[in-house]
């Protein structure tokens, strides 16, 4: 049972590794220092960290996708994009509920 954790450990550092994940990772430390400045309340901070988690995990999912396609065929394949732009659709749709809850929550406390 440890040896899972650990591999899953192994594996949350390696998305450290990937761009598209380091941005994430950034953009969560920007939103936190934001919602600690505004004073968020608990359920507020509930709000912001799962959706920092959404988009953390759909980011770290697609990375996965992209990965294992890649590894099937570099060549170019339709039905390789189709999957690859799903994924990516996955990380922007998380990307805009996480954005809509962030300016539902700032917007509240600005005005």
């Amino acid at each position: 049972m440890i040896n899972k954790f650990y591999v899953a450990f192994v594996g949350l550092v390696s998305s450290f590794k990937d761009r598209s994940i380091q941005i994430q990772y950034v953009l969560a430390i920007l939103a936190c220092i934001a919602a600690w400045m505004i004073g968020c309340n608990y359920y507020e901070w509930i709000a912001v960290l799962l959706c920092i988690g959404l988009v953390i995990v759909a980011e770290i999912l697609n990375t996965c996708i992209e990965k294992l396609c890649d590894l099937y065929s570099t060549e170019k394949n339709e039905q390789i994009k189709y999957i690859k732009d799903l994924a990516a659709g996955g990380v922007l749709f998380a990307s805009l509920i996480a954005l809509t809850v962030g300016i539902l929550i700032f917007v509240h406390h600005l005005f």
